[in-house]
């Protein structure tokens, strides 16, 4: 496992009965996690004096913000040197997942050493940060995501992170659709970025199934490669969808035409109060031979 570190802004502090507690610069947020199935005792009754805000859980689905302490509805937290916007949305999401700053600086030191122009496709990109860690290393990004609502937030991250006028494309649209029109359309890139949910929907309704798109739209991306490609990082949240399969996918649909090494891990943010790691994900990928 690759573990979080060097978030000043972040953390989680303590974790119990399905719950996390965080820390989002000043900000603390009690939030579900299926993967904590420990007790160690009730979260909000132990912290209810430093807890902002909860989410609780609906049993009908979905849930519902509680606001415990005054708070901003919108605010900025830092990693290194990016800075995005926090907010609290439906579903208990804040806008940020934190664990990915693990992939930011691979990304990042991976375009930096490139030495070269480097050209980002990032697919189901959400509210923009891998675009902007890319941005940040030297490269032009086209930054791909259904939902207009997180297209603009993720325009708020760059300008944020004073990136408003480096090379970003920012597109609302399907991404198995736009990448099929990117194969018409000849287009190529030297590093793609596939974050995608288990379900979802496109802009004229259109539905994601991760178990029934995902190797469509890999192999249909590895046809978005450039004559000399830096990376393809799949990263993966579904439960019950293991590293192997995403290596075996890579291997069946990118390596079989470009040379590179696989590599493949999950992602974890370590629990100050009990030394433990709480995992968030999965990520595998390819880093092409020059």
């Amino acid at each position: 496992m690759k573990v979080l570190k060097d978030f000043q802004d972040y953390e989680i502090i303590d974790s119990s009965c399905g719950e996390k507690l965080e820390r989002w610069g000043n900000i603390y947020l009690l939030r579900p996690d299926p993967q904590i199935v420990w007790n160690t005792g009730d979260l909000l009754s132990k912290y209810r004096g430093m807890i902002h805000a909860v989410y609780h859980r609906s049993n009908k689905g979905g849930g519902y913000w509680e606001d415990l302490k005054s708070m901003p509805e919108s605010f900025e937290i830092s990693y290194k040197d990016l800075t995005f916007h926090i907010k609290k949305m439906g579903f208990k999401h804040t806008g940020l997942f934190p664990e990915q700053a693990i992939n930011w600086d691979i990304m990042r030191e991976l375009i930096e050493k490139a030495d070269r122009p480097i050209k980002v496709l990032n697919l189901f990109a959400y509210t923009g940060g891998a675009s902007v860690a890319c941005l940040k290393a030297g490269a032009s990004v086209v930054h791909v995501d259904s939902s207009k609502g997180m297209v603009d937030w993720a325009k708020e991250n760059v300008k944020s992170s004073h990136l408003e006028e480096k090379p970003i494309r920012f597109l609302v649209d399907d991404c198995i659709k736009f990448v099929e029109r990117e194969i018409r359309r000849g287009n190529k890139y030297d590093a793609i970025i596939m974050d995608p949910p288990s379900f979802g929907r496109g802009i004229h309704g259109e539905v994601w199934d991760i178990e029934k798109d995902l190797d469509y739209l890999a192999k249909n991306c590895a046809e978005l490669l450039s004559e000399h490609p830096l990376f393809f990082l799949i990263n993966s949240y579904t439960s019950g969808l293991s590293q192997q399969v995403l290596v075996d996918l890579l291997k069946l649909r990118v390596l079989k035409k470009y040379p590179g090494e696989i590599f493949s891990y999950e992602v974890g943010i370590p629990i100050v109060e009990n030394n433990l790691l709480l995992p968030c994900g999965i990520s595998a990928r390819v880093d092409f031979h020059e």
